[in-house]
């Protein structure tokens, strides 16, 4: 769950670079449901439960799921931060397709987390020879951490561009925000609110 990290980092250093938390609820997020749904249906393919019940059907779920994901994250590109994100969901699903659905894991990521993979994992799958090798998941976070896991490059741009959202949405000025909800008569140039 290296996401779970990067809200945490971006949220953190956000605040100690002077932002506000509250200014994040002023940030305009086109198709918010296909983000979160994908997200959320990603998610339930890592239950046991879900994976059976779903059964061969998984991998095509998986894919549309992160292209939904992807496509919400184009929607909305023009925030600072997520072109970032786009090229790291991008680089993932690439990987992803390649391989018939699954993101493939290097063995030596794996035994570096120790344990293994959790065994409700729908995704990765270790591969030997897998396609697009530089886009799976080759590294593995410190097996020590909560929530460890195998990760990509695509992972690691993902968060990158996580942390720059939420810095940025934290350190938005308040004249900005009040500049966008501001209408604006035709023609006429917008006005800055005085300090």
């Amino acid at each position: 769950m290296f996401i779970v990290y990067a809200v945490a980092i971006g949220l953190l250093l956000g605040h100690v670079l002077g932002g506000r938390l509250s200014r994040l609820a002023s940030i305009q997020f086109h198709w918010p449901w296909l983000a979160i749904g994908g997200f959320l249906i990603q998610l339930a393919l890592f239950s046991d439960a879900v994976s059976n019940a779903v059964g061969y059907a998984g991998p095509a779920i998986y894919v549309g799921s992160t292209f939904a994901v992807l496509v919400a994250v184009l929607r909305n590109v023009r925030l600072t931060g997520l072109v970032v994100v786009a090229a790291g969901a991008g680089a993932n699903l690439a990987a992803i397709v390649a391989n018939g659905g699954f993101m493939p894991a290097s063995a030596a990521a794996v035994a570096a987390l120790g344990g293994g993979l959790p065994s409700a994992a729908a995704n990765p799958a270790i591969v030997a020879s897998p396609a697009l090798e530089p886009l799976t998941d080759l590294y593995a976070m410190p097996g020590w951490l909560p929530l460890a896991s195998v990760f990509s490059v695509g992972d690691v741009l993902i968060a990158v561009g996580v942390v720059v959202v939420l810095v940025s949405g934290m350190r938005r000025s308040a004249a900005l925000v009040l500049l966008q909800a501001t209408p604006m008569a035709p023609g006429l140039p917008p006005e800055v609110p005085r300090p």
